[in-house]
C-alpha cells in the first residue's frame, strides 16, 4: 500500500536527537519570476539566492557568471502529446501509423543541437540515458532505428490517410472533400518548446496537413489539452515538458505506467467517465505488473519494462523528443545546494540545507500558482511540488545518487514468503471492509510479507502531536477510495481511484502494536527488501481531521479532488492553499466539533470527544491565522500566499519535537561521479581480426557497451566488471567478421553500485578489409575530436564536484565545461 496519495517515499532515521530547528534559514519566500534574463540578473546581485526555473543556454553564455554558480540537472524531458481520438471531425492521428511517422519526422538531433543548444540528449522513450532502466532497453530502442527520415514518414502517412479514404490534392490531404487541419497547441511560455512546435508545425505542413498553431501556458493546457474531450478534438498535438522527478529512483514503478497506461490517468480521456478515453488493455496488464511487483526476479521485471516500452513507443501518443541538461543558477555566497539526479537542485534537500549569510532564503520560481493544493491529486504541478517538498517530512526517501531508499522518519523490519509463499496473519489484525463500512478482522487470512514500522512522531504544524489515528484514517482512505466503483458511489475519483485501487488491492491488514509500532501485512514482494517497506508504508503527511474535512466536501458535491472531476461536475478543483477552499475546510470541522462528530473509520478507536474536539479546533484556528489548511509535519511551514505579489512565503517550524537538526542531509553535498578517463578505440578496425579496447575509469564498478552499424543495427554488446579502476573490451575476430566494411559507432557506458549516474562514451570507427588502405568514408555522425589527452571522449555527461554535483558536456564538434 502506497504512501497515503501520493507514491512519494517513506522511511524514518532514528537514534537522534530531537532538534527546535532543522534549517539554517528562518524564512523562504518564493517569489515569481517570469522572464529569465531579469531572474539571473537578480541572483547576480543576491535579490534571488536561486531560481528555480532552467536558464536558456544562450543566456549562460552572455551573462558574467563569477558572482554565480552554475549547476546542471538532469531528468526533464520533451515530448508530443498526440490525440488519438476519433471524432466527427476526421483525425489523422487516430491512425498509428501516422503517429508513428512523427517518429521520423521530427529531428530530434537538431532539437537537442539547435534549440537546445546541446543542453540535452536525444530520447526515444520513457527513459533516457539517465534513467536507471535505461540500459535494460536500450538496444530494442535502437531496433527503431529512429532518425529524422522525412521521406520515411511521408510514406507512412501516406500509406494510413489512402487506407482511411484521404485523398492528397494539390500537395494538401482532403477526406471527404475538406482539408485535413491538425491543432497543434504550442507553449510559448517556454522558447525551447516554442521552437520545437513551429518545427514540427512546418514538417507537418509539408506533409500535407494544414495546421492551425494554437499558443498557450500551462494553465491554459489544463483547459484547452487536459480538460476537454479528446473527441471533440481541440487539440491534436502538444508540446509537453516533464520536469525532473521529487527523488532520483533506482527501481522506477510508475513512469511506463504514467506516460503510456490508460489506467494512470494521464494520457488522454484521463479516465474521466464522460470523455472518449484512450484504451490499451495490453500496457495496463504490463505496467500494473511494473507497478505492483508482479514477477520474480530481476530479469522478469526487465523483460516486462522492455515489452510496455517497445508497445508504448509503437502507439506513439505520447512521443519523447530530448532528455533535458538543464543549467540553474545559484548565487556564488549560498552554500549547501544538493543537485539530486532526479529532482535536480529543487530537490526538497536543498533549501533545508541551504546556508546564506541572511535569515531568508529568496528562490525565484517561474509560476507561483498552477495548480490545486491536496494531497489526493493536487501537487501536482512542479511549481507546487517544489515549495510542498519542505513542508512535509516523508517517511523513507530515496538517495539522490543511487535512488535506494533510506529512513528518514518511518524505520521498518521486512520479513517475507515472497515471491511464491506466505505468511499467516494474525487474528486480530484489521482492514477496512468499503462494503460493510468498518474495520474487519482478517480471522485466517495470509499475505505475502510483512512490515513492522517504527514510526517517528513530531507535532504537526498546527501543534497537534501525530499520532496512529493519522495512520489509520490514510489506510481508510485508500482502501475506501481505492476500491471499486459501485453504483452511486460517491468514494470514487477518476484520477485518484485507479492508482490507488492497485496499491489497495494487495493490503491484506494492518495490526496496531503500540503509539508508534505497526504491522503491515501486503500481497506485494520485490527482490529488495527496501522496496517492499516503501510500497507498505503508512507514513502521513496531513492530520485526519482536514482530511475528513475535505472528504466530506467531496462527497456532499462542493469540490473535487482531481482536475478531471473538478472539469466534468463544474466544481472546484480543492486547493488549501486558496482562502475560499479553506473555508469551507473550516466549515466543516465547526460543523464536526458542534456536532461531535467522529469519522466512521476511527470509530472502533475510542478516543474521548475532548480529543476530536482539540483535534478539530486546533486546525479551525490555524485556518483563521494562516487563511489557508496546509498543514503537514516537515521543517517548515506555509505562512502565507499573496496572488497580488506573486509570493509565497514558509517559516522554520522551530518545534522541540522536530526530530532533526539543521545540517542533517549535509552528507548529500559531495557525490562522486563514475568516469571513464581513458578509452583508446582505434579509428579503423580490420574485418575478421581481434580488438583489444583497453579502458581506464575512475569511481565504477561496471561497463555495458553496445556496437551498431550504420543503420543503428546492434552488432554486439556486452557488460564487464571494472577492476582496479580497469576493463578491457574484445571485439573477437567472428565478431569483426560480420562487420560491413564502413562505419560503426560504439557506445560505453561507465557506471558505479552507488551511483546511478552513467558517464557515457560514444565514438565512431571504420572496418576496413586491409589496415593500411587509405580508407576515407565518412564517419558517422561526426568526426571525431580530441579531448584532453586524446582519449576521443566524443560524448559525456559527468560530474565535478563543486559544491554540489556540476555536470558538463563534451561532443564530437566541441568541447563545452561549465562550472
Amino acid at each position: 500500500m502506497k504512501v497515503l496519495f501520493f507514491a512519494v517515499l517513506i522511511l524514518s532515521g532514528f537514534g537522534i536527537a530531537f532538534a527546535e530547528k532543522g534549517t539554517f534559514v528562518d524564512t523562504i519566500q518564493f517569489i515569481q519570476y517570469l522572464d529569465e534574463s531579469t531572474a539571473i540578473e537578480e541572483v547576480k546581485k543576491k535579490n534571488l539566492d536561486i531560481y528555480y526555473s532552467r536558464i536558456p543556454a544562450e543566456l549562460i553564455s552572455d551573462t558574467d557568471t563569477s558572482n554565480l554558480k552554475i549547476f546542471y540537472t538532469t531528468g526533464g524531458s520533451f515530448s508530443i502529446l498526440v490525440n488519438p481520438a476519433q471524432g466527427e471531425e476526421f483525425n489523422p492521428f487516430y491512425y498509428q501509423k501516422a503517429r508513428f511517422a512523427l517518429n521520423y519526422l521530427v529531428d530530434r538531433k537538431l532539437i537537442v543541437d539547435e534549440l537546445m543548444s546541446g543542453y540535452g540528449v536525444v530520447m526515444t522513450s520513457n527513459y533516457g540515458p539517465f534513467d536507471p532502466d535505461f540500459l535494460n532497453i536500450v538496444s530494442e530502442l535502437e531496433k527503431f532505428h529512429f532518425r529524422y527520415n522525412p521521406e520515411l514518414a511521408n510514406s507512412m502517412i501516406s500509406e494510413a490517410m489512402i487506407e482511411a479514404g484521404a485523398q492528397k490534392i494539390d500537395g494538401k490531404w482532403h477526406y471527404n472533400g475538406k482539408q485535413i487541419t491538425v491543432t497543434f497547441f504550442i507553449r510559448n511560455d517556454d522558447p525551447v518548446r516554442k521552437s520545437i512546435g513551429e518545427v514540427i508545425s512546418s514538417e507537418l505542413e509539408k506533409s500535407g496537413f494544414t495546421v492551425r498553431k494554437d499558443f498557450g501556458d500551462l494553465n491554459k493546457a489544463y483547459v484547452l489539452v487536459y480538460g476537454s474531450d479528446p473527441a471533440e478534438l481541440k487539440w491534436s498535438l502538444y508540446t509537453e515538458g516533464y520536469a525532473g522527478r521529487s527523488a532520483f529512483v533506482k527501481y522506477d514503478p510508475l513512469g511506463l505506467a504514467q506516460m503510456y497506461s490508460p489506467w494512470y490517468s494521464n494520457m488522454p480521456g484521463f479516465n474521466n467517465p464522460q470523455y472518449w478515453n484512450y484504451k490499451n488493455e495490453k500496457l495496463d496488464e504490463l505496467t500494473q505488473k511494473i507497478y505492483s511487483s508482479n514477477y520474480t526476479t530481476y530479469g522478469e521485471r526487465a523483460e516486462l519494462i522492455r515489452q510496455a516500452t517497445i508497445l508504448g513507443v509503437n502507439e506513439s501518443v505520447r512521443i519523447f523528443l530530448a532528455a533535458k541538461v538543464d543549467p540553474f543558477v545559484v548565487n556564488k555566497n549560498l552554500d549547501g545546494v544538493i543537485n539530486d539526479f532526479g529532482g535536480g537542485i529543487q530537490t526538497r534537500f536543498t533549501p533545508i540545507n541551504s546556508r546564506t549569510n541572511d535569515d531568508t532564503l529568496k528562490i525565484g520560481v517561474k509560476q507561483i500558482y498552477q495548480g490545486a493544493w491536496n494531497p489526493v491529486r493536487g501537487l501536482a504541478d512542479a511549481y507546487s511540488k517544489n515549495i510542498w517538498d519542505v513542508l512535509y517530512d516523508p517517511g523513507m526517501f530515496k538517495n539522490p545518487y543511487s535512488g535506494q531508499n533510506f529512513a528518514v522518519r518511518q524505520d521498518w523490519n521486512v520479513k517475507t514468503a515472497g515471491p511464491t509463499g506466505k505468511l499467516d496473519v494474525p487474528d486480530d489484525a484489521i482492514f477496512w471492509d468499503p462494503t460493510l463500512q468498518k474495520w474487519q478482522s482478517t480471522e485466517g487470512k495470509k499475505a505475502t510479507s510483512k512490515v513492522t514500522y517504527e514510526l517517528l512522531w513530531s507535532n504537526w504544524h498546527n501543534g497537534q502531536k501525530m499520532d496512529m489515528n493519522d495512520v489509520l484514517y490514510s489506510v481508510y482512505f485508500t482502501q475506501e477510495w481505492g476500491s471499486a466503483q459501485t453504483q452511486n458511489d460517491k468514494t470514487f475519483d477518476p484520477e485518484y481511484t485507479p492508482t490507488a485501487s492497485q496499491a489497495a488491492k494487495t493490503l491484506v491488514a494492518v495490526r496496531p502494536i503500540d503509539d508508534n509500532t505497526i504491522e503491515v501485512y501486503v500481497d506485494y514482494w520485490h527482490f529488495d527488501d527496501t522496496e517492499i517497506a516503501d510500497w507498505g508504508g503508512v507514513w502521513v503527511t496531513m492530520p485526519w481531521e482536514p482530511m475528513a474535512a475535505m472528504e466530506q466536501a467531496v462527497i456532499d458535491g462542493k469540490a473535487s479532488f482531481s482536475r478531471t472531476d473538478a472539469q466534468a461536475k463544474s466544481l472546484n478543483w480543492l486547493s488549501l492553499i486558496i482562502p475560499r477552499d479553506a473555508q469551507l475546510i473550516s466549515q466543516y470541522l465547526e460543523e464536526f466539533s458542534e456536532s461531535g462528530y467522529v469519522p466512521p473509520a476511527l470509530e472502533k478507536f475510542g478516543n474521548n470527544s475532548q480529543y476530536y474536539d482539540s483535534r478539530y479546533q486546533s486546525t479551525i484556528s490555524w485556518i483563521a491565522q494562516k487563511n489557508h489548511a496546509v498543514i503537514s509535519n516537515g521543517p517548515f511551514y506555509l505562512d502565507s500566499y499573496s496572488p497580488e505579489a506573486r509570493t509565497i512565503t514558509v517559516r522554520a517550524f522551530d518545534d522541540e519535537s522536530y526530530p532533526f537538526s539543521a545540517g542533517h542531509w549535509n552528507i548529500f553535498e559531495q557525490v562522486s561521479l563514475p568516469q571513464i578517463t581513458s578509452i583508446d578505440v582505434p579509428d579503423k578496425i580490420m574485418r575478421g581480426h581481434d580488438i583489444t579496447i583497453p579502458i581506464t575509469t575512475e569511481h565504477s564498478t561496471t561497463l555495458y557497451y553496445f556496437v551498431n552499424d550504420a543503420s543503428g543495427a546492434e552488432i554486439t554488446s556486452g557488460i564487464i566488471p571494472v577492476k582496479d579502476n580497469s576493463a578491457e573490451i574484445l571485439l573477437d575476430s567472428q565478431v569483426t567478421n560480420t562487420m560491413m566494411l564502413g562505419g560503426h559507432d560504439i557506445k560505453v557506458y561507465a557506471i558505479s553500485d552507488s551511483v546511478l549516474k552513467p558517464d557515457i562514451y560514444l565514438t565512431s570507427f571504420s572496418t576496413v578489409d586491409k589496415i593500411d588502405e587509405a580508407y576515407t568514408e565518412t564517419i558517422l555522425e561526426s568526426e571525431k575530436s580530441e579531448t584532453q589527452n586524446n582519449y576521443g571522449i566524443v560524448f559525456v555527461i559527468l560530474g565535478a564536484i563543486i559544491v554540489g554535483v556540476i555536470l558538463y558536456i563534451r561532443k564530437s564538434r566541441k568541447l563545452r565545461t561549465n562550472h
